[in-house]
């Protein structure tokens, strides 16, 4: 495990990705989701062939052996990146932020529900408390019945949309990994998304209106796509547990991002609620990374020998 290049790189990751919100949260809403998702797929790729170039496995991209599991995963992408782009033309970048960091509780009901995967006690005391934190980023709407409008209602509507859609994908990535290839997902994705948001044309597809708007739409496709490069190559480096929590730093990201470019200011209740999903969210992490460490140690030295790499942080 390489402590600092992986680090860097899942750093990296989460501030591309919250540029990528700011952008499209700075057009709010000037353009249909689906164009938007058009723009954030096509100059994706080109972060994203580069990338995989530079390593020489470009040829991996176009390669599948299970071309249905990359639909699905698609399609998880396609709803996914369509309420991202919906939510952020509607609600604070940062309340947008922290809803849509349930999504790693979520993965913990989707794996019982979906994988039958066994859930401890204490996973699902996690959860309750990560909803917890989402109810309390709410209170202020609840309590002022005007600022609970239709336009905040379907923005947070649509940021748990995308929470539920990324604990999907997650599920789908755990299946698909184990004969597929990195490049040939994240390639796949985006051509699926790509693909799909030319459906969108007839609701209202409109040319960028000014040279900064071609600029932001770009943007958020090249920043979409380091993100999604930063966030591979981190992977490299150590295992998945050890980095999981460091997504969290992309609320501190996007909490910035909006107080200096949008003048919003998160209230404590988003402040709070944000801290408790981050924390129930890394305690199941923690948890898992240390139960796993427990697992290896009681296998017998023969059998660990016998490991692949991928299989030991498979225990992480």
């Amino acid at each position: 495990m390489k402590i600092i290049p992986a680090i860097s790189f899942k750093l990296f990751s989460t501030v591309m990705f919250a540029l990528m919100g700011a952008q499209a949260r700075y057009l709010e809403g000037a353009y249909p989701a689906g164009e938007v998702a058009f723009f954030r797929s096509l100059f994706a790729l080109i972060p994203i062939f580069l990338f995989f170039g530079s390593r020489g496995e470009l040829h991996q991209a176009f390669r599948t052996k299970n071309p249905a599991a990359h639909l699905i995963r698609g399609s998880f992408a396609v709803i996914g990146t369509f309420c991202t782009f919906a939510a952020l033309a509607r609600m604070p970048i940062g309340d947008y932020t922290a809803i849509v960091y349930i999504a790693p509780l979520l993965t913990v009901v989707f794996s019982w529900l979906v994988l039958k995967e066994e859930v401890h006690a204490y996973r699902w005391l996690a959860v309750a408390i990560g909803f917890g934190g989402v109810l309390l980023m709410l209170v202020p709407y609840f309590k002022e019945h005007v600022a609970w409008t239709s336009t905040i209602g379907l923005g947070i509507m649509f940021a748990f949309m995308n929470a539920c859609t990324t604990a999907g994908a997650t599920i789908q990535i755990r299946r698909i990994t184990a004969t597929e290839t990195t490049p040939a997902v994240v390639t796949f994705m985006a051509l699926i998304v790509l693909t799909s948001s030319l459906f969108t044309i007839p609701f209202g597809w409109t040319l960028p209106a000014t040279p900064l708007h071609w600029l932001l739409l770009i943007g958020i496709g090249i920043t979409g796509g380091l993100g999604q490069m930063g966030f591979t190559e981190s992977y490299r480096y150590a295992p998945a547990s050890f980095l999981a929590p460091l997504d969290y730093s992309a609320m501190i990201w996007a909490f910035l991002l909006g107080y200096w470019v949008f003048d919003e200011v998160p209230t404590v209740y988003v402040l709070g609620g944000a801290a408790i999903i981050a924390g129930a969210g890394i305690f199941v992490i923690v948890r898992e990374r240390l139960l796993g460490l427990k697992r290896l140690r009681e296998m017998p030295t023969a059998a660990i020998g016998s490991m692949s790499e991928d299989e030991k942080d498979a225990q992480y």
